[in-house]
This record gives structure tokens, C-alpha cells and sequence, in this order.
């Protein structure tokens, strides 16, 4: 493990500097206000911390869920969003509505998405082929974006046979897109195999006009660090590292400030008040405890990963409706434990090797986008 911090020591995202170049991930049912807000707590305030995904479509229409997603806490600064789109009227118009209502302070446009939802319908990873259709879409987005920065988060391509990342990183470039953040992988791969950090390498040589930002496999802040003096990337983007590891941000602040030696690992006590917190600021954020215990199930296996907790009890953490009832079982457990060897490492989906689900005919030409319009935006939000 290093103990110099490398050379990005901050980022620019249009008016805004991130320092350390340190961003979340955006991830569907998981980067809610709560979350967010665990995640700033740990690295003081310091990185970039983006929505869950945002769907053009039901933002305009105004969907309940949808508005509930866009919520910021008043600490948040700069709020940045997540949007996914198809057709470009109707994500100018998402745009636009960000900038007359101050919805956000950034925007970030989502074509990394890999599942089959998103990608059936042309969106998400799929949507870089159709280039002129990556191009129209970008240029309603900067075009009605007004002073916010816009940026894009993408995957190499479809698949082996159909890489996209260098052609539309030079059409971002053209269309005035603010910085790109690449995720090392092809759609088909999902979140399986190696992330290619070449690939990122390869990017930031092609645009060099603007900041480029990696993700895939950073699993610890020894990874983020590696990853720049690797590639040469502007900043780093976490996803599935952070999942029940919100402390990881802390890492990252203290791995780019050059202070290794400051790296969290909790006991499972101090993890089970962690676990509470988020359950706690879901309850909150949903307005109903027990939804908010609910919503926070997913997060348990996450937070435990490593620890000896025995299959039964997490089978009965798993089905908890309260904050009592979770808080109680949690005591049960040897809450002296300290933090396990190789729990820093990989978390969250690992399955590869997929079929792209894709329109019909979506291959034939990476230029006609004929038949891709608002039909083909989701009516709510998620990915």
C-alpha cells in the first residue's frame, strides 16, 4: 500500500471543484438522501455524491416517486442528479426543468446501464452506438443546461464486438459535455469478470480536453490510488465498494490527502450503529419507520459480509420491521468483533457474460436511430 497521494488531488465539474476526485456512484434503490448522507458524514463533507437514476420521462410527467428521489438534504452541495433518457426532447426538457426550478447543481447523464429494462429499450449502455442519437441527446442536455455542468457516465460498449467508448467520449468533447466517467466494462459483462482500466487509460489519452473519471473494481482506497497512478484518470467513481461500507468514502478522503495510515475498520459494534443510523434516516426520508426498516434489508448482508453471524441470524435480521426489533437482534451478536480480514474486498452483483437485451435491429446501423422516441422512455425511475 502507498503512502503518497497521487498526483489528481481535485476535480473540476464546471464551477464546482471536488477535492479529493472522489464521486459515488450512482446505484438504483441504494444512493437515496440516507445513503448520501452516510457517505458525506464519513468523508466530512468532502467528494461528490450523485442521485440514484432519474428517468426523463417521469420527471417530467412530475411522478410522485420520481419527486421524492430528487430530494436533497440542505447539506448537500453542489446536489448533483442522475438522469436516463432516450429521446433527446424529452431529457432537454427533463434539463430544463432542473435549471428554472433549481432542482440540481449538475447533471449527469446515465449510458452505463447494463440491465435489461433500460438496454431493451435503447437506453442506458446501449444508447452510445446509435452515435448520432448519443449526439442529438447530448446536445439538448448542454444546450438547455444553462450554467450547470453536464457530464456522462458510460461502459466501453455492447459487447466485445461492439465498442463505443472512444467514439462517444469525442462526441461528448464536441458537444460540450463537462467531464466522462468510464466504467471498465461492456454491457454484456454486467458486473462479472475484470474491469478493463486500460480501456480508462485509453479514454483520458483520447479526450484530454476534459477531466476523465474510472470506475469498476475499487474496492478499497488503495484501489482508487492504484487506479490513477494507473490510467492517469482525473478522479475516481465508487459503486458496489461502498455497499454496506459507507466509512470507505472516509478512506478515500484520507487515501488522496496522503494519510494511509487513517483507514476505518470497525469493530461489529460500531458497524451495527452504523446499520441503525441508515435504517433510522430511511424511516425518516420515507416518513414511516417500519418502510424504512424495510427498505434497509437489502443493505444487511452487505454490512455483515465477513463477520461470523451465523446463517440463522441473518436470516431473522433480514425479515425485521422496526428499529426495536432490529436494534435487539443486533445486540445479540459479539459486537467485540473486529473487522474481518478480506471483507474489503469485492461486494455486490458479480454475474457476467450476459445476452444484451436490445431493440429489435439495433446492431444494423450504429448511426440510424429511426424509431427511438418517448415510447422508449421509462415511466419511473430506476435501473
Amino acid at each position: 500500500m502507498t503512502t503518497l497521494a497521487p498526483a489528481a488531488s481535485s476535480l473540476r465539474i464546471g464551477p464546482h471543484t471536488v477535492q479529493p476526485p472522489v464521486v459515488l456512484a450512482p446505484m438504483a434503490g441504494i444512493t437515496n438522501a440516507p445513503f448520501r448522507t452516510l457517505c458525506r458524514e464519513f468523508s466530512g463533507g468532502k467528494g461528490l455524491f450523485v442521485s440514484e437514476m432519474i428517468t426523463t420521462r417521469a420527471l417530467v410527467e412530475r411522478n410522485e416517486k420520481t419527486m421524492q428521489l430528487i430530494h436533497f438534504d440542505a447539506t448537500e452541495t453542489p446536489r448533483s442528479i442522475q438522469l436516463y433518457g432516450v429521446d433527446p426532447v424529452t431529457v432537454g426538457k427533463a434539463v430544463r426543468m432542473i435549471v428554472d426550478e433549481d432542482l440540481a447543481d449538475h447533471i449527469d447523464l446515465n449510458f452505463g446501464c447494463p440491465v435489461p429494462k433500460v438496454t431493451r429499450k435503447g437506453g442506458g449502455s446501449a444508447l452510445p452506438y446509435k452515435r448520432n442519437l448519443l449526439r442529438a441527446i447530448l446536445r439538448e442536455a448542454v444546450g438547455n443546461a444553462g450554467g450547470l455542468p453536464v457530464t456522462m457516465k458510460m461502459r466501453k460498449g455492447i459487447d466485445d464486438d461492439h465498442i463505443t467508448f472512444l467514439d462517444a467520449g469525442r462526441i461528448a468533447v464536441d458537444e460540450g459535455v463537462t467531464a466522462i466517467a468510464l466504467h471498465g466494462r461492456t454491457a454484456a459483462q454486467h458486473y462479472g469478470g475484470t474491469a478493463d482500466w486500460d480501456a480508462i487509460a485509453r479514454l483520458k489519452e483520447h479526450v484530454p480536453e476534459i477531466p476523465v473519471l474510472g470506475n469498476g473494481d475499487i474496492w478499497s482506497a488503495g484501489d482508487a490510488l492504484r487506479m490513477v497512478r494507473e490510467t492517469g484518470c482525473d478522479g475516481v467513481v465508487v459503486g458496489r465498494g461502498c455497499l454496506g461500507r459507507p466509512w470507505l468514502f472516509g478512506d478515500l478522503v484520507a487515501a488522496f490527502e496522503g494519510r494511509t495510515g487513517e483507514y476505518a475498520r470497525p469493530t461489529l459494534r460500531e458497524v451495527a450503529d452504523v446499520m441503525l443510523r441508515h435504517a433510522t434516516l430511511l424511516g425518516e426520508w420515507i416518513g414511516d419507520e417500519s418502510r424504512g426498516v424495510i427498505d434497509f434489508r437489502k443493505h444487511v448482508a452487505w454490512y455483515l459480509k465477513g463477520f461470523a453471524v451465523g446463517s440463522e441470524m441473518r436470516k431473522r435480521l433480514a425479515v425485521t420491521s422496526s428499529l426495536d426489533e432490529l436494534g435487539a437482534q443486533l445486540s445479540e451478536l459479539d459486537l467485540d468483533q473486529p473487522w474481518p480480514a478480506g471483507a474489503d474486498g469485492p461486494r455486490g452483483r458479480t454475474s457476467g457474460n450476459n445476452r444484451v437485451v436490445l431493440p429489435d435491429g439495433w446492431l444494423k446501423d450504429p448511426y440510424d436511430c429511426a424509431g427511438v422516441g418517448e415510447e422508449a422512455e421509462l415511466d419511473t425511475s430506476g435501473g
